[in-house]
């Protein structure tokens, strides 16, 4: 059977990663799919603009679903569209990028089994800084967005680097930021036809997060 997938998409490493490690293990990369803001400017996780992930979407060369959502309807929206895709692309997995939060991993399966789909997560329970090493030997080039108060605003447009890895340890943070201390964006990897160029603009302090102000850079 092929194995149609579709990729839960952040616009960061880990679902990059994920959706790499899919590839490998025969699945088939039909569609991306981010969920936005009410606005439908910005991603609701990293705070990604949609401009940034439709030109991932185009160097990967796999087409995007993106779609706005309240925190409140998150789920019917996440289902609803699942679902939708499923009929679309011919798909019979989606493929997320969570490492070891229970919890994520049973919402996951949720949602995939009300629209009909099995989910997929490659990443899982994999040691974090193993991780990590292992998307920079890769080429993975990935820059720090958005971040908590506790790593602060200086560490926003950061490359990750086995260095910054063992400085943020050293600080009680996770390598992968799997605790949701920080998010990341991917400039490079091995799934782009070429590096993806951005601009940066102001530090945003937001609900206690800070935030990276990325442009878009033809």
């Amino acid at each position: 059977m092929t194995k149609n997938a579709l990729c839960s998409w952040s616009g960061g490493k880990d679902s990059c990663y994920a959706l790499i490690q899919a590839i490998t293990q025969g699945f088939r990369p039909a569609v991306l799919l981010n969920v936005l803001n009410e606005e439908g400017q910005i991603s609701r996780s990293h705070g990604i603009p949609k401009a940034i992930l439709e030109a991932q979407s185009r160097l990967a060369q796999i087409p995007i679903k993106t779609v706005s959502s309240s925190w409140n309807d998150y789920e019917k929206v996440f289902t609803e569209t699942l679902s939708e895709l499923k009929q679309q692309y011919e798909l019979n997995y989606a493929v997320f990028g969570d490492i070891d939060l229970q919890p994520h991993r049973d919402w996951e399966e949720k949602v995939c089994a009300n629209a009909g789909l099995g989910a997929y997560l490659p990443l899982w329970q994999k040691d974090r800084r193993g991780l990590v090493n292992q998307m920079l030997e890769l080429g993975i080039e990935t820059i720090i967005v958005s971040c908590n108060e506790k790593m602060g605003s200086d560490f926003l447009g950061r490359q990750l680097t086995p260095e910054l890895i063992e400085k943020l340890e050293s600080m009680g943070i996770d390598a992968c930021g799997e605790n949701g201390e920080f998010h990341t964006l991917v400039l490079d990897c091995p799934l782009f036809t070429n590096r993806l160029q951005i601009k940066t603009g102001r530090k945003l302090l937001h609900e206690k997060y800070w935030f990276l102000e990325v442009i878009y850079s033809l």
